[in-house]
């Protein structure tokens, strides 16, 4: 079986595969979702995906595998919650979602050149409010770096 272009720096996704035995190889392409303007978290996941997925077109069509690409978001109340920049920020976006209704959409895309698979998944999670001294427990962890909603 030819592996397939897992088109993502996330060792989470690469994970995903090798738990399922796809046979892949891991390389990114440049795509810069902080330029795209779409407030609605579905338009946003989607639009970042499909920009991943041109940008690894462009870069690895030529290899003739197939291409795989994701992105995913953290919503409350419809406000995005991107990654983190630091502890301070880990912070704010945690306390959103203390005691609130919070939902994590992924946007899957498998591309072959005569197949186009696309899907958008929403999980909602409704949390109680988050205790104060595990939120500084998770901060020090340092677990919440370069994870969507922290």
């Amino acid at each position: 079986m030819t592996p397939l272009i897992l088109a993502s720096g996330s060792e989470t996704r690469a994970k995903l595969l090798r738990n399922f035995q796809i046979p892949f190889e891991q390389k990114t392409a440049f795509f810069d979702e902080d330029a795209l303007n779409y407030a609605q978290p579905r338009s946003f996941v989607y639009h970042a995906t499909m920009g991943k997925l041109e940008a690894a077109k462009r870069a690895f069509e030529n290899e003739g595998r197939p291409i795989l690409c994701a992105d995913t978001v953290v919503a409350v109340q419809e406000e995005i919650l991107r990654k983190a920049k630091d502890a301070d920020d880990a912070r704010r976006i945690l306390s959103k979602q203390s005691g609130s209704r919070t939902d994590i959409m992924t946007c899957s895309v498998l591309w072959k050149p005569e197949l186009l698979l696309i899907d958008l998944s929403v999980t909602s999670y409704d949390f109680a409010p988050f205790d104060s001294e595990a939120i500084e427990h998770y901060i020090e962890s340092n677990l919440w770096q370069g994870k969507a909603g922290a």
